[in-house]
C-alpha cells in the first residue's frame, strides 16, 4: 500500500470510527439535561426535536400541497426582488461587493444581478446578490415582524444554485416557500429578542431559510436537511452596532449576503455528508438559548402545514427601514390632506414603537446609508421629495440644510402601551404655524398584507427600479428595456412553467 493509499486508509477508518464514538457532552456520557432556559422568565416551550420536524418539512414539502394564494404571494415576492437586486447592484457599496465577488469567486453559471456579462459560482454570486437586495433598504419583510427577509435570504441564494444546476422554475417556487415557512417560524420564535441583545435579525434567521431553500432545491433528505441547518446555526450573526456608533452602515447590506451566502454551503456540505448537530434550533447550546435571551419554541412549529406564513411578507413602497413606513405615510397623507407645505410646519412629533425609538431614533445621521435607518430623517425627506422613488434617498439629500433641519428638529416618542410592542403602530403629530395641529394614527401601510400591492403596482414598482429612463438614453431604447423588463415580470409571474432560469441575465 503506498503512503496516498495508508492516509485514505486513515481517515477512512477514522472516520468510521468517529461515527460510533459519543460526542463530548451528549447523552451518551452525561446524566440529560432540560434545554437551558427551561422555567426561566421569557423563555416558553420544550425542547422537542424542532430542528428535525422543520429539516423534515422542508425536504417533503411539494408544490401541489401548496395554496393558490401562497404560490401567488411567493411569486409576487420573487418578482419585486429581483428588481430590488437589479436597482441595488449599481450603488457603489454594491460594486465593491461586485468586485470582491469577482476575485474571490469562480467563474459559473450564476448570474451576478445587474452585471451585464458576469456569471459565478453560486457562492460568490448568492453573497453578492443577497448584498444588492439590502443595498437601499427596498427589500420585502414580514408582518408581523419576524425579523427575516425572504428575498434577500432565501430567493437570492436559490437563483445562484438553480441556475447553476439548471432547475426548473418549478423546484424554485417550491423551495423558496419551504425555506420562507422555516425562517419565518425562527424569526417568531426569537421573538425579536436578539436585537436587544445586539444582533441584526435577518443575519441571525437568514442562514436557516437560505439552507432548508437550498437544501430543498438540491434534493436533500430530512437527515441532510438537519445537518445543513445544523451548519447554518453556526453561521448566523450581524451586529447592530451601525445603528450606535453612526458609522459602518455598508455592513448591514452584506449581512443579509452573508446569510444567502451561509445556505449555499450548508446545503452544499450537508450534500457531500458534513454534519451539523440535529438540535442547533432547540438545544442547550443552540441558536435560540444562545442568542435570543426570550423566546418561544413552541413557535417553530406551532400549525405548521396549516398557517403557511409566506402570507405574511410585505413589499416595501419606500427606501427606508420598515421603521419609517408607516410614519412616512402618515405625513405625506396629512400633507396631501391639508395642503400645507414645509415652510408650513412648526413642529412634528412622532409616536412610535420601543424598536424604533432603541434603534432608528437618529435625528442627524452622517450619511444617506444610515439617514435610511433613521425615522425623523425619513420623515423630512417626504416632506421635501416622493418618497415613492427611491431616487429621491441620494447624497444630496443628506447635504440639504432644510431636511436635515427639520430631522433634527422632530420630537420622537415612545407610543403608549400596548402599541409599544407592536411592530408599525406609530401616530404622526404635526403642528402647522397658523396654529392648526392634525394627526393621523396607522397600523400598516400599502404593502402590507392587510394591504397588498396588486399587481399592476407591483408591475410599476419593478419597472421603476429595473428601467433607466434618463432622457439622454433616448425614447427608443428606453421602450424597447421596459417591454423586455415588462416580459420579465409576466414571466415571473408564472415561473412554475419554467423549464429553467437562465434567463434572468443582467
Amino acid at each position: 500500500m503506498d503512503l496516498n493509499q495508508n492516509r485514505r486508509h486513515f481517515f477512512h477508518t477514522s472516520l468510521a470510527a468517529a461515527s460510533m464514538v459519543p460526542a463530548l457532552g451528549s447523552a451518551a456520557d452525561a446524566p440529560a439535561q432540560p434545554s437551558r432556559g427551561e422555567h426561566e422568565p421569557g423563555r416558553k416551550g420544550q425542547a422537542n426535536h424542532q430542528t428535525q420536524t422543520l429539516a423534515a418539512f422542508a425536504s417533503g414539502l411539494q408544490f401541489d400541497q401548496i395554496p393558490g394564494e401562497v404560490l401567488k404571494r411567493a411569486k409576487d415576492t420573487l418578482a419585486d426582488t429581483l428588481a430590488v437586486a437589479m436597482f441595488g447592484s449599481a450603488l457603489p457599496w454594491s460594486r465593491m461587493m461586485t468586485e470582491f465577488a469577482k476575485e474571490s469567486g469562480k467563474t459559473g453559471n450564476s448570474q451576478v444581478l445587474g452585471v451585464k456579462g458576469l456569471q459565478l459560482e453560486p457562492n460568490a454570486a448568492a453573497l453578492a446578490n443577497g448584498s444588492f437586495t439590502h443595498a437601499f433598504e427596498l427589500d420585502c419583510l414580514t408582518k408581523p415582524n419576524s425579523g427575516s427577509h425572504p428575498g434577500a435570504t432565501v430567493f437570492m441564494p436559490l437563483i445562484a444554485l438553480a441556475q447553476a444546476k439548471q432547475s426548473s422554475g418549478r423546484e424554485l417556487l417550491t423551495s423558496f416557500v419551504a425555506g420562507t415557512e422555516l425562517m419565518i417560524r425562527v424569526g417568531r420564535a426569537t421573538q425579536h429578542s436578539q436585537e436587544e441583545h445586539g444582533f441584526h435579525a435577518p443575519g441571525t434567521t437568514g442562514p436557516f431559510g437560505s439552507a432548508a431553500a437550498c437544501s430543498r432545491l438540491l434534493g436533500l433528505n430530512a437527515e441532510q436537511t438537519t445537518n445543513a441547518l445544523g451548519l447554518a446555526a453556526s453561521m448566523a450573526g450581524g451586529l447592530l452596532e451601525f445603528a450606535k456608533s453612526g458609522t459602518g452602515a455598508m455592513v448591514k447590506r452584506m449581512h443579509m449576503g452573508r446569510a444567502a451566502q451561509a445556505g449555499v454551503m450548508a446545503a452544499g456540505l450537508a450534500q457531500k455528508g458534513y454534519t451539523g448537530p440535529n438540535t442547533a434550533l432547540e438545544g442547550h447550546f443552540g441558536f435560540m438559548n444562545v442568542f435570543c435571551p426570550s423566546h418561544d419554541l413552541d413557535q417553530l412549529t406551532l400549525n405548521l402545514k396549516q398557517d403557511w406564513l409566506t402570507m405574511t411578507t410585505m413589499h416595501k413602497r419606500y427606501a427606508c427601514h420598515i421603521t419609517a413606513h408607516t410614519p412616512v405615510e402618515s405625513a405625506v397623507s396629512l400633507k396631501e390632506e391639508h395642503k400645507f407645505s414645509p415652510e408650513d410646519i412648526a413642529e412634528i412629533t412622532i409616536e412610535c414603537n420601543e424598536r424604533s425609538m432603541r434603534a432608528n431614533n437618529i435625528p442627524s445621521p452622517k450619511d444617506i446609508l444610515l439617514a435610511q435607518y433613521s425615522v425623523p430623517f425619513c420623515v423630512a425627506l417626504s416632506m421635501y421629495r416622493n418618497p415613492v422613488d427611491p431616487r429621491s434617498f441620494d447624497d444630496a439629500a443628506v447635504k440639504d440644510p432644510k431636511i436635515m433641519s427639520l430631522s433634527s428638529s422632530i420630537i420622537m416618542k415612545t407610543i403608549a402601551a400596548p402599541d409599544n410592542k407592536s411592530d408599525m403602530t406609530s401616530i404622526v403629530r404635526i403642528k402647522l404655524k397658523n396654529g392648526q395641529e392634525i394627526s393621523k394614527r396607522s397600523t400598516a401601510f400599502l404593502g402590507t398584507p392587510e394591504r397588498p400591492l396588486d399587481t399592476q403596482a407591483l408591475r410599476e414598482k419593478f419597472l421603476m427600479l429595473t428601467v433607466d429612463t434618463s432622457a439622454a438614453r433616448g425614447k427608443s431604447r428606453i421602450a424597447q428595456e421596459s417591454k423586455q423588463m415588462s416580459a420579465w415580470f409576466d414571466r415571473i409571474q408564472n415561473i412554475e412553467n419554467e423549464k429553467n432560469l437562465n434567463w434572468i441575465k443582467s
